[in-house]
C-alpha cells in the first residue's frame, strides 16, 4: 500500500529513461512474467515468433511483439497461468551469409576455416546478437518468462527436429531425388518455392533457328535464356499439329555445340503460342524436366553451383552465366541462327535472402512429400477444428495454398543448420537415417560411413516451435501437457505460407492437434508514404531510437493502436509525439489527484456512499470502457482498443470529471471530499490496470503512488464489468451539463468573450425533471459556465437581444447587451439549422432503409428515432428563435 512519502515523492514530470530500467529490473527480481505462479489457473500460452540472430530487432519486431505483449499482459491479470516464451531462431542462409560477409572482410572464406571452425565462428555471432535482441526486448518493456527461452539449434529442439525427420522419412514422406529446384548461385543453396520473389524485369526473347540435320528445313524456337540452350536435349511440338507431323521422330543441329537431338511430340506444348515449337533443356526448367523424364531424355548441367558455365559449357566453361549469355547471343549472330530479339517484359525469380537471380537447376535433395500432409490440415480446417484465423480472410488464401501445395525441398546446402540424419554407406551405398549417429551400416555393416553434409531448411525447425520448445517429443513434459497446445499466434501475413501452413502440418502430423487456436495476421509497418522500410531506401526505423526519444510506451501505445488486423500501417514519427503527449496527460492527471489524496489509502476507498452525479458518472463511464476494453482486446481490435482508453481517459476523466472533483476537493464538504478522493483513487487505480498492458512502464510508476493492494500493477487483477456501477440518470444528467457548458463556451468563443468575464445564462429547461437535474448540479453550471447570474425557469422567455444554443433538454440564452449582432446570430442559426436539417435527413434515410430495418437490433433501431425525435426537437426551436429574431 503506498505510504504518504511515496505520493509525495511524485516528480513534477514523467522521466521514461529513469523509470523503464527500474520497473523492468523490478518485474524481473520479483519473477513477475514467469508461468507456473498459480498451478490451479487456467493456462494462457504465446510462443514468440523467434526472430532471426541475424542482427538487430526493426521496427516490424516492435509492432509484433508489443501486440503479443499487450494480450499476454492482460491475460496474466485477468487470472490465467500466462506463458509468453521467448526464443531466437538460427536462420542458416541469412545468418551463414552475414558471418560470410564478414570473413570476406578480412580476406578469408568459411573453406579456408573448415566447418567446424567456422561453426565456431557463426556461434560466436549468435551469441552477440541473441544478447542484443534480449535487450531490445528489455527495452521494449516485453514480459517474456525467460526462464524458458529456446533457440532452433540448442539440444532439445535439435532431438525433436531429427525425430520429426526419422519418422516422416520412415512413413515415406521424406524423399532423396534428382529434381530441377531453386538455386540460388550467391549463397549456393536450394531455395524452397516460397524463398523465390518474383519481380518484373525487362528482358528480351531470342527467336533461334534450329537446322534439321538432313538439310531440309528447320524449326524456330524462342527463349529467355539463350546460355541454357547448350543444356538442350530435344525440341518438341504437340502431337497434333499439321505443321510438324512429318518431323517428328527427326534430328535437329544444336547450333554452336552442333550435337543432334530429336524433334519430340507432347501434350505439354501450346501449338497456338509461338511457332508452336518449344526446346527442351531437362536440366534448367522444372517443366522441361517432366518433358524429359517422358520420353527419357539426357540431363545435361551447363552450369555450375555458382552460376558459371561448367565443362558441359564447351567454349563459354568459366564464365559467368550472364557473360556467358551475350557471349551465346553473339555466336548466334555470327552463325545466322539468331533471327529476332524482342523486348519482354517477365517475372523473374529472386532469391528472398541473398537477392541474386533464381537459377531452376537440376539437383539432388531431400523432400517433404506435402500432399498427404496437407489433407489432413485441409480436412481439420473445413470441419471446423482448425485454427481460426483472424481476420478471417486469411483463411481462404491459406486454404488455397495448402490445397496446390508443391513438394517442399528442405535440404540446404550449407554449414549451418541441423545437419541431416543420414549417412551414406560408402561401400554399399545405403542410405541409413537415424535420431542419433550411426556406427555401423545397418544394410552392409560397414563402418565406412559419411553422414549428409547439408543442413535443414530453416523453416524445418521453425514448423516444430509451437511444441518443440515446450519439450516435446517428451509427451510426459509437464510444459507439454501444460501449455501446449497454445493459444495464439501473432505474426505478420507474409510469413503465413512459409511459417504458419508449415506448423499446422507438423502439429497435426505430431501431435494431433492444432498448435494455436487463433492465428492473428497484422500487416507491415511501412514509412509514411506507405513504402516498405528497407535498408537501400534508408527509411527504416529503429526502435530503439523512438524508444531513447519518447520512451518505451509511446513507442507502444502508437504503434499497437496504429494496426488494424491484417492491414499495413504506415509510421509517424507526429503519431509517436502524440502517444508522449498522452502519456504526458495521464501524468499529470494523476499527479494532481496524489496531491490530493495524501494520506488516503487504500482502506479508505468506499464508493458505496451516495454519490454525486459526477462521481456516478465516472463509475459509469469505467464500467463501459471496462467492458468493451474487455471485449476489443479479446476480438484482437487493438485500435479500437485504444480510441477507447484515449477517449476515456483523456476526455472523461482528465478534461472533464478531475475538473468537476476540484469543486468538492478544494470545498469545505468533509464527507463529500473524502466520497471525491475515493472515486478518484478507485477510478486511477482500475484505469492505471486498463492502460497497463499498452503502456506497462508509466502505469506501474504510477500505481505504485496510488493508494493500492499488492507489489505489481502487473499482477493486479483486470477490472471487470459490475452492474451495479450502471448511472443511466447521472449519465443523462451529465450529458445535460456537459452540453450545456460546451454551448456556452462556443458562444463565449464566437463573441470573444473570455471565461475570465461573468456572463449572465438563462436556461429553460424542457421538463420538471430536467429543471431538478439542473438544480442539482447548478454549481457545475455557475462554475464552467461562468456566470454573474444563472436563470433556470420552466416559464423563460427569450430576451430579443441575446445569443441562444439548443441542447437536448433545454433552451440556453446569453442576453450580451452590445455584444451581439442581430444579423451575424440569424447567419450562425442558419447554419445550425443546416446542420440539424442534414442530421434529420440522414437518420430519416436509415429508418426508411428496408435493408437496415430488418437487420438492426430492435434497441439500434430505437435509439435511431430517439435521436431523430432530439434533431427535430432541435431544429423547431431553432427555427423558432430565427423567427424571433427576424422581428426583433
Amino acid at each position: 500500500m503506498a505510504d504518504n512519502q511515496e505520493q509525495l515523492s511524485m516528480p513534477t514530470t514523467y522521466d521514461p529513461k529513469a523509470a523503464e530500467q527500474k520497473w523492468y529490473d523490478y518485474w524481473m527480481q520479483g519473477g513477475y512474467f514467469q508461468a507456473g505462479r498459480n498451478k490451479d489457473a487456467e493456462p494462457f500460452t504465446i510462443v514468440i515468433p523467434p526472430p532471426n540472430v541475424t542482427g538487430m530487432l526493426h521496427i516490424g519486431h516492435a509492432l509484433d511483439f508489443t501486440l503479443q505483449d499487450i494480450i499476454i499482459r492482460s491475460k496474466r491479470m485477468q487470472g490465467y497461468d500466462a506463458l509468453w516464451l521467448p526464443g531466437t531462431d538460427h536462420a542458416g542462409i541469412a545468418t551463414q551469409s552475414r558471418v560470410e560477409a564478414t570473413l570476406r572482410e578480412e580476406g578469408i572464406s568459411r573453406y579456408d576455416l573448415g566447418r567446424e571452425q567456422f561453426l565456431e565462428k557463426v556461434w560466436e555471432w549468435k551469441d552477440t546478437y541473441a544478447n542484443r535482441i534480449r535487450s531490445q526486448w528489455e527495452k521494449m518493456g516485453l514480459s517474456l518468462d525467460y526462464s524458458r527461452e529456446r533457440f532452433t539449434l540448442d539440444e532439445g529442439l535439435s532431438s525433436a527436429v531429427r525425430e520429426v525427420f526419422v519418422k516422416l522419412y520412415e512413413k515415406g514422406l521424406i524423399y532423396r531425388g534428382k529434381y530441377i529446384i531453386n538455386w540460388d548461385p550467391a549463397a549456393r543453396t536450394a531455395l524452397s518455392d516460397i524463398e523465390v520473389e518474383y519481380k518484373e524485369v525487362q528482358g528480351a526473347l531470342y527467336h533461334l533457328k534450329y537446322p534439321l540435320a538432313d538439310g531440309s528445313g528447320s524449326i524456330t524456337v524462342a527463349t529467355t535464356r539463350p546460355e541454357t540452350m547448350l543444356g538442350d536435349t530435344a525440341v518438341a511440338v504437340h502431337p497434333k499439329d499439321e505443321r510438324y507431323q512429318h518431323m517428328i521422330g527427326k534430328t535437329l543441329l544444336l547450333p554452336i555445340v552442333n550435337r543432334e537431338i530429336p524433334i519430340i511430340a507432347d501434350e505439354y506444348v501450346d501449338k497456338e503460342f509461338g511457332s508452336g515449337a518449344v526446346k527442351i533443356t531437362p536440366a534448367h526448367d522444372p517443366n522441361d524436366f517432366e518433358v524429359g523424364l517422358r520420353h527419357d531424355l539426357p540431363q545435361i548441367l551447363v552450369m555450375d553451383e555458382s552460376g558459371k558455365m561448367n565443362d558441359q559449357a564447351g567454349p563459354y566453361e568459366g564464365l559467368d552465366r550472364f557473360e556467358a549469355r551475350k557471349k551465346v547471343v553473339a555466336d548466334l549472330k555470327e552463325q545466322g541462327v539468331l533471327i529476332q530479339i524482342e523486348e519482354h517484359v517477365h517475372q523473374v525469380g529472386h532469391s528472398e535472402r541473398s537477392g541474386a537471380v533464381v537459377e531452376p537447376y537440376l539437383s539432388t535433395q531431400w523432400f517433404v512429400k506435402m500432399k498427404p500432409l496437407a489433407e489432413r490440415a485441409i480436412e481439420a480446417q473445413k470441419s471446423g477444428k482448425g485454427v481460426n484465423f483472424v481476420p478471417d480472410r486469411f483463411e481462404k488464401i491459406y486454404l488455397n495454398w495448402i490445397e496446390n501445395v508443391r513438394d517442399w525441398v528442405i535440404s540446404r546446402q550449407l554449414w549451418w543448420g541441423h545437419r541431416i540424419p543420414a549417412w551414406h554407406c560408402q561401400d554399399c551405398g545405403h542410405i541409413n537415417v537415424a535420431s542419433e549417429d550411426v556406427a555401423a551400416c545397418s544394410s552392409c555393416g560397414s563402418h565406412n560411413l559419411q553422414q549428409d553434409n547439408d543442413v535443414l531448411d530453416t523453416w524445418f525447425s521453425s514448423a516444430l516451435w509451437p511444441f518443440s520448445t515446450l519439450g516435446w517429443p517428451d509427451t510426459d513434459n509437464e510444459d507439454f501437457k501444460r501449455y501446449y497446445p497454445t493459444n495464439v499466434l501473432v505474426t505478420g501475413y507474409d510469413i503465413i505460407y512459409f511459417w504458419a501452413a508449415r506448423m499446422i502440418f507438423t502439429a497435426l502430423e505430431f501431435t494431433d492437434q492444432i498448435p494455436f487456436k487463433d492465428i492473428l495476421l497484422h500487416g507491415l509497418v511501412r514509412d509514411a508514404d506507405g513504402k516498405k522500410m528497407s535498408k537501400s531506401l534508408g527509411n527504416g526505423v529503429d526502435p530503439l531510437e523512438v524508444i531513447d526519444q519518447y520512451g518505451a510506451d509511446a513507442l507502444r501505445y502508437m504503434i499497437s493502436t496504429s494496426s488494424t488486423p491484417g492491414q499495413d500501417l504506415r509510421f509517424r514519427w507526429e503519431k509517436v509525439e502524440q502517444a508522449r503527449n498522452f502519456a504526458n496527460k495521464i501524468w499529470n492527471a494523476s499527479r494532481f489527484a496524489l496531491m490530493n489524496l495524501q494520506g488516503f489509502t487504500y482502506a479508505d476507498i468506499d464508493i458505496t456512499g451516495e454519490l454525486g452525479t459526477a462521481d456516478r458518472w465516472i463509475l459509469h463511464r469505467l464500467n463501459e470502457t471496462t467492458r468493451d476494453v474487455t471485449r476489443m482486446l479479446d476480438a484482437y481490435e487493438f485500435g479500437e482498443t485504444g480510441r477507447l482508453l484515449y477517449n476515456f481517459i483523456w476526455d472523461d476523466l482528465c478534461d472533464w470529471y478531475i475538473e468537476f472533483a476540484k469543486l468538492s476537493l478544494y470545498g469545505q464538504d468533509e464527507v463529500q471530499k473524502k466520497q471525491t478522493k475515493s472515486v478518484l483513487a478507485y477510478v486511477l487505480d482500475r484505469t492505471m490496470r486498463l492502460i497497463h498492458p499498452f503502456m506497462p512502464y508509466i502505469s506501474e510508476e504510477i500505481w505504485q503512488h496510488l493508494p493500492h493492494e499488492g507489489e505489481t500493477v502487473t499482477l493486479a487483477a483486470w477490472p471487470t464489468y459490475d452492474e451495479k456501477l450502471e448511472a443511466a440518470g447521472a449519465v443523462a444528467e451529465m450529458n445535460l451539463l456537459m452540453d450545456m457548458i460546451r454551448a456556452v463556451r462556443n458562444i463565449r468563443a464566437e463573441v470573444n468573450v473570455p471565461m475570465s468575464k461573468k456572463v449572465e445564462l438563462m436556461v429553460k429547461p424542457a421538463d420538471e425533471n430536467t429543471y431538478n437535474n439542473m438544480n442539482r448540479n447548478i454549481e457545475f453550471i455557475e462554475r464552467f459556465c461562468g456566470t454573474s447570474k444563472l436563470d433556470i425557469d420552466l416559464a423563460i422567455e427569450a430576451p430579443s437581444k441575446a445569443m441562444s444554443a439548443m441542447v437536448t433538454g433545454a433552451e440556453l440564452y446569453l442576453p450580451l447587451a452590445g455584444l451581439i449582432d442581430i444579423e451575424q446570430e440569424i447567419a450562425r442559426l442558419n447554419k445550425e439549422m443546416e446542420h440539424l436539417n442534414k442530421e434529420v435527413e440522414r437518420v430519416e434515410k436509415k429508418l426508411s432503409n428496408e435493408g437496415f430495418m430488418a437487420k438492426a437490433p430492435e434497441k439500434v433501431v430505437a435509439e435511431e428515432r430517439a435521436k431523430m425525435n432530439d434533431y427535430s426537437d432541435k431544429r423547431d426551436k431553432v427555427k423558432a428563435r430565427i423567427q424571433e429574431l427576424q422581428e426583433v
